[in-house]
């Protein structure tokens, strides 16, 4: 996939577990653990804006393009 998730390292940036993020968003561990691993085939434009908050990121600081 080209599009690179780096919901971690905003994570670790902030000292955040990954509980703290999903009660603070509203979505499942599961489904944010989907995310984190570049598993995920979408994502809802109020999740990233939800996880930007929460992060206090921009979604350029989460989400990376690369040519492969």
């Amino acid at each position: 996939m080209a599009i690179i998730i780096n919901i971690d390292v905003m994570m670790a940036k902030r000292k955040m577990s990954l509980n703290e993020l999903s009660s603070r968003v509203g979505i499942t561990l599961s489904n944010l653990s989907i995310l984190k691993n570049g598993k995920a085939k979408a994502i809802r434009i109020e999740t990233l804006e939800a996880i930007c908050k929460a992060l206090d990121c921009q979604p350029g600081d989460i989400l990376e393009y690369r040519d492969e």
